[in-house]
């Protein structure tokens, strides 16, 4: 939005430039527009520098979050298995219909 902005002060300090009367103002009013158009580009590019930054910035969180959660969920189906198969060989011992005759191996 600030490069708008800037756009716009640009356009303008260019415009009142050609509604100039004498040869000196034109000229003023030309170094004014270049001046302006140059403070346009400075602003652009670091605006530019600083969505790069944030977007480095906001992967490297987002990286870190599913990271977090890949590692949450092989601990929570390592623990589904061990519980299984605790499960199975408590039920083989028991002998109860359907259990494996011995825990499976990973």
């Amino acid at each position: 939005m600030s490069i708008r902005i800037i756009t716009l002060a640009a356009a303008s300090a260019l415009a009142l430039g050609l509604a100039a009367c004498t040869p000196a103002e034109q000229d003023q009013a030309e170094v004014n527009a270049e001046a302006a158009a140059d403070n346009t580009a400075e602003a652009a590019a670091s605006a530019g520098e600083q969505i790069q930054e944030g977007a480095a910035a906001a992967g490297e969180v987002i990286e870190g979050g599913a990271m977090k959660a890949a590692q949450a969920v092989e601990s929570g189906a390592g623990k589904m298995a061990d519980k299984l198969e605790a499960n199975q060989a408590e039920a083989a011992a028991e002998g109860r219909p359907g259990a494996a005759a011995h825990a499976p191996t990973y």
